[in-house]
Formats: C-alpha cells, sequence, structure tokens
C-alpha cells in the first residue's frame, strides 16, 4: 500500500529507534538461514487448485459452494523484504529463496490461509539510476525490463504459491498517481502492463491466479474537465478506464478473475452499481484501514483521516454507503487491510480488535465482512511478522505485537482457524445478548439502528448469531428489520421486538426490545446533529442552534425520511434570522448534492409544499426519501428554532 510514504515513514523510523533509549515493542523476526549455493529452481507446477468463478454476488467452486479467501500479501523488493538485510542489487535467486521461505515458514507457522496478494513491484521493472519521486511515477518504467522480470520472478512466485494450495491475486507494479484519465499515460502503462500478463501462457487461464487491475485511486478526471471521486460521472470515468484494460484482457484469451479498485484509495464504490465493468468473472477489490467508512482509529489514517468514536454502527453505514452496493452485485475482496495499537509502530491502520457491536475496528470488520457473506479479504501484516508467529498465548502486560489480543495478529489467525473449520463446537447455549442495546430502544422515524445479537455458552465462549437469528415484532407497521440485523423505523409509534436464538443443541433464548419510534424532527441533543457539516453546537433546553461557518445541522435519516404521505413541513424560528438561515431538505444520501432551499429571508416562518420540492437546477426532490433535513448558516449565529411540523 502507499508504498512511498511507508518507505519514508520506516526510513524515519530506523533513525528514530537508533537514536532512542525507548524499546521498540514487537518481537525481532527470525533470522532465516541464508544458502551458501543458489536455490535450484523449482519446476514450474500445473495449476492444482479448484477452479474459482464468479456466479452473480458468489465466488463459487465447480461443486457450486460459495468460496471466501483469507489470506495475506506479499512483495518483492529489498527494502520490503525486511530493508535488504537478506538479498539486494537484483539477486533473482536471493529474492526467490527469501520469499519462497516465507510461504512456507507462514504454513508451517499454522496459518490457514488459501491465497496471497503479490506485488510486482517496480523495483524490477524501473530502470536502473533514474529518479523517480515514487511508486506512482512511471517515467522509469521499462517494458523490457519488466517482462524479463515477470518471467523471472513474478511468475515463478505465482505458480510456487499456487503449488502450496494459495490462490494468488496480481497487483501491477506501483500505485495509481494522486489524478488518473481515461487514456492517459498511466491508462495507457495499465494497458500495456495487462496486456503482456493476460497473455502470459503460465498465467492465462491458470485457475490458481486473479489480477487487480490497480492500487489505490484517488481522483479521476470527470466529463467537466474536473479531477474528483464523489460523482456519478467520475464513476462512468471509471468504467471506462477499467472496460478498456478488462477488454484487452480478454482479447488475450485471458478469462481469470478480474478485481476492479475503486476511487478514493480504493475506498468508494456506490456508482458502480449504476454502471458496472461487465463482463464474466469481475469482481471489486476493496481496502479497509482504522478511520476508513467511519470505523474506529487511534490515530486519523493519512488518506481519509478518521475519529475514535463511531464504533459499529458508524463503521457499518459507511460501509454500507459505500462497499455494500458493490457487493450486491459482485463478489468483494479486500486487498489491505490491518490494525493494531500506535505503541507497536508494526501496522499501517491504528485501532484496537475491540468487540463486534461495540467499540474498535478489528471485531467490527470482521463481523460487518461475515454478514455480508461475499467478501474475502487479507492481513496486511508484513511476512515475516506472519513467519515467527507462534499460537502461544502472551501475557497482560508483557505483550508483543503478534501476542496482544487488540493487535491484528492474534484474534485474525484464529478466525482463519474458525473459516477453515477448525473452530470447537458449538456449547450449551446459556443466553443471548444485544450488543449496544438496553430493554428499550428510542429511534426517530425514518433513521435505522443495528440489532447485534451474541450467544453466549456454559464454557463462557461467546459467538455472533445475528444472521441465523429470528426477529418477530408484536405490531406491524413501525418498524421493519432485516436478517442481517438492521432495523428501520417506518411511523411513529410502540412496538415489542422479539430476537430468538437456536443452537444446534436445539436450545433457544430469547430476548424482548421495547422500541419507541418518535417523531422525525424531535429537538433533542440525542436526535438533533449541529455538525452535519462544519462544527456546531445546540442546546437541547433552549432549541438553540449554531452551526460552523457555512454550516448545516438538522436531522440524518439512515435509511431515507418518507414524507410522501404529508402535504405541508412549516419550520418556525424564535429569534431573527442574522446569518442568512435557510432550510434544506436533500433526498440523496450524500451533503454535497443539491438540495431543495427555501430561504427566512426576513421572515420567521417557511412552509415547504413537499409535494413540489424543487432543487435550484428546476430538478425535483422526492419527498419519499430524505436523507438530511436541517438549517444552513453563514454560521457563528444563533438560531432558535420554535416549531417544526408535518400537516397532511
Amino acid at each position: 500500500m502507499k508504498i512511498t510514504t511507508v518507505f519514508i515513514l520506516l526510513t524515519l523510523l530506523s533513525v528514530m529507534y537508533s537514536c532512542s533509549d525507548e524499546q521498540v515493542i514487537f518481537q525481532e523476526p527470525e533470522q532465516p538461514e541464508q544458502p551458501e549455493q543458489p536455490v535450484e529452481s523449482v519446476p514450474e507446477p500445473e495449476s492444482s487448485l479448484p477452479m474459482l468463478t464468479v456466479v452473480g454476488r458468489y465466488l463459487k467452486n465447480e461443486t457450486g459452494e460459495t468460496v471466501n479467501l483469507h489470506g495475506y500479501a506479499q512483495t518483492f523488493s529489498p527494502w520490503f523484504n525486511e530493508q535488504g538485510k537478506y538479498w539486494t542489487n537484483y539477486d533473482v535467486e536471493g529474492c526467490l529463496y527469501y520469499n519462497k521461505q516465507k510461504i512456507d515458514q507462514i504454513l508451517s507457522a499454522g496459518w490457514r490461509m488459501d491465497f496471497v496478494r503479490m506485488h510486482m513491484d517496480p523495483y524490477w521493472s524501473n530502470t536502473p539510476g533514474i529518479s523517480v519521486e515514487g511508486e506512482n511515477d512511471i517515467q522509469a518504467f521499462s517494458f523490457e525490463r519488466f517482462k524479463r522480470y515477470l518471467d523471472e520472478v513474478f511468475v515463478p512466485m505465482a505458480l510456487y504459491a499456487v503449488e502450496k494450495g494459495l490462490y494468488v491475486v496480481m497487483r501491477p507494479p506501483g500505485v495509481c498517481p494522486k489524478e488518473i484519465a481515461v487514456g492517459d499515460a498511466y491508462h495507457q502503462y495499465l494497458l500495456k502492463v495487462w496486456k503482456q500478463v493476460a497473455a502470459h501462457t503460465k498465467l492465462k487461464n491458470n485457475t490458481g491466479i486473479m489480477f487487480e487491475l490497480a492500487n489505490e485511486p484517488i481522483h479521476i478526471l470527470g466529463s467537466d474537465g474536473q479531477y474528483g471521486s464523489g460523482q456519478q460521472d467520475h464513476f462512468n470515468k471509471m468504467k471506462e478506464f477499467f472496460q478498456a484494460i478488462v477488454d484487452e484482457m480478454r482479447a488475450e484469451g485471458c478469462n481469470n478473475i478480474l478485481w476492479i479498485p475503486g476511487l478514493g484509495y480504493q475506498s468508494q464504490y456506490s456508482g458502480f452499481v449504476s454502471n458496472p465493468v461487465t463482463g464474466n468473472n469481475i469482481g471489486y477489490a476493496v481496502h479497509v484501514y482504522p478511520g476508513w467508512y467511519g470505523s474506529d482509529c487511534e490515530v486519523p489514517s493519512a488518506e481519509l483521516g478518521g475519529v475514535d468514536g463511531g464504533g459499529y454502527e458508524g463503521f457499518q453505514r459507511g460501509w454500507n454507503a459505500q462497499v455494500a452496493p458493490v457487493a450486491a452485485i459482485a463478489p468483494v475482496m479486500v486487498t489491505e487491510m490491518d490494525w493494531a495499537p500506535e505503541k507497536y509502530n508494526a501496522s499501517w491502520g491504528k485501532s484496537i480488535t475491540g468487540m463486534a457491536g461495540d467499540r474498535g475496528f478489528g471485531a467490527n470488520f470482521k463481523y460487518i465482512a461475515d454478514l455480508t457473506g461475499n467478501v474475502s479479504w487479507l492481513l496486511f501484516t508484513s511476512p515475516e511478522y506472519l513467519a515467527q508467529f507462534r499460537n502461544v498465548p502472551g501475557t497482560e502486560g508483557t505483550y508483543t505485537f503478534l501476542t496482544d489480543p487488540e493487535a491484528c495478529p492474534w484474534p485474525v489467525y484464529h478466525w482463519y482457524q474458525e473459516y477453515a473449520g477448525e473452530a470447537a463446537a458449538e456449547g450449551e447455549l446459556t443466553g443471548i445478548e444485544l450488543s449496544g442495546v438496553e430493554s428499550e430502544l428510542q429511534i426517530h422515524m425514518g433513521d435505522s439502528r443495528y440489532i447485534v445479537v451474541k450467544a453466549h455458552y456454559a464454557d463462557g465462549s461467546s459467538r455472533m448469531v445475528t444472521a441465523t437469528t429470528r426477529f418477530s415484532t408484536d405490531k406491524s407497521g413501525v418498524v421493519e428489520i432485516r436478517q442481517d440485523g438492521r432495523l428501520s423505523a417506518l411511523q411513529e409509534g410502540e412496538t415489542t421486538l422479539i430476537v430468538e436464538y437456536t443452537s444446534r443443541q436445539d436450545v433457544s433464548r430469547q430476548k424482548a426490545l421495547k422500541i419507541r419510534v418518535v417523531s422525525p424532527f424531535l429537538l433533542t441533543a440525542a436526535m438533533f446533529n449541529p455538525s452535519i457539516w462544519e462544527n456546531g453546537t445546540f442546546d437541547e433546553t433552549t432549541r438553540t442552534l449554531v452551526t460552523g461557518q457555512y454550516g448545516f445541522g438538522g436531522w440524518q435519516y439512515a435509511d431515507g425520511l418518507d414524507l410522501s404521505a404529508y402535504k405541508t413541513l412549516t419550520v418556525e424560528l424564535g429569534n431573527d434570522n442574522e446569518s442568512n438561515v435557510s432550510f434544506r431538505l436533500f433526498d440523496k444520501n450524500s451533503y454535497w448534492t443539491k438540495p431543495a432551499t427555501y430561504d427566512f429571508g426576513s421572515s420567521r416562518k417557511v412552509v415547504v409544499n413537499l409535494n413540489q420540492m424543487i432543487d435550484e437546477n428546476g430538478a425535483k426532490i422526492d419527498s419519499s426519501h430524505l436523507y438530511f433535513v436541517g438549517f444552513w448558516s453563514m454560521g457563528g449565529k444563533p438560531i432558535v428554532i420554535s416549531n417544526v411540523s408535518l400537516a397532511n
């Protein structure tokens, strides 16, 4: 990932630690014994792995079973192979020995993995001596060197992994520049690389090998001449960009599975639903780090920022906005993901494992991926640490990166065993818990919450069981709940949700949750968000909003608020308009779309005809699905909200 940034950070860290008395809190990896003579080349095996194909939204094997893969990532350069300790100077045999050894050591350590993402690192394809600004700089790229080392390094490593039972996902050399465009130099570079790969007789139609077509696009040139990532036009251009690569590869007779990246460092995908990349065997490659998608982070990510405190709900909503839409039409593979507390300096993402349904990153990631049902994923931890792992619990107070349950290696090692069918049998069910919810829940109309169900057993263990839990209500029409636990508030009223789980031993346990759906415009601190855009404040007692500069505060509706049964919405202020206040309603789930806008001017009252709302361009705003409703202002002045009422 972010190879240039990582290189700089690691260089700085090495200087820092050489000058510091502080102990680095992770174990030194075991040193591999180096051969005195170059290893003999391994005969290139035929693919021995079952064929996988994309069927609808799933990866399927030859017997029609759904397959979700779990693995790790490997790159082939001296720096990323332990900073050049064991091979350098374009030593092909040294590179192959080291990296094949890591595969063997990782599998010997008990990691139950079935795929590896391999980076065809530009160390090999760049012409020595030509200065570059980072791995997004392709001016040193040599096609002749790429062809040579494809044969000498990348293909032998891929075939070796397949021989060891690992599916391989190959990614191109380097990373995308900040801005790409259809037909630009970087597009032509990718077309050239993938045409060569697609025609390679040892890769083309090899059932064990797949391809991820680019690494971390950020912005793409839109039809308006501006670079961006958030509008449908940008996804239309992404479709055009990657469809050309797909078509070029298919023209070579290459029918391998292809993984398409998104925008925003591979965090944005929603626009592909309207205009997907077409053809057989197409999936989407996603990156997930702490702070992304509203997930918890100890330190904001370098790419997308983020804060601690979103917990499970924030993470799930962010995932639903960007990843879930493409997961509904195609399989998803998470090709970068890790986490650990910052103190270990051993992971890109800084967070904790936490608990599913509560705070933290790791457990919530696994829960969301499992619940989605068609997500393959890997651990981005460096291979030397995976090879060093031993399944021996650490001691609290003396944990290391590899033994701390709040860092990714320890839990993921055991999760991979569960995926491989090695989990302990379900024990004696003693009860169920609704994570983060007590016996009552208040939610405003148009919003949603997630009911997360955890089963507890007599041996002290627990497991997440939402997907196999039965939900029912004693009154219809008030709420709706899906099998994944998503609870939607349809109309004001009260109901009781009955949650029942039955174990494999046919033991059932129930929980009852009283739910109260309240007005969509409740003026309470719990329901009113003063900081939808820019940081604002809201005083529940005086009903006073102060927005940030050019800020927006109001109500958010995760499922879309349906006001189609009403004729008017009346909004009244309790003070004079001193900051150009307007009332705005958005029918798309993005603040950067155009709303219906009603200026207060010199009045304290506006009346919205809900059936005649239009935006500034005259486009109709649909009252059946409103996602943001509230007040915009220049900022810094009090806005007293006297009344918000509906009439039909």
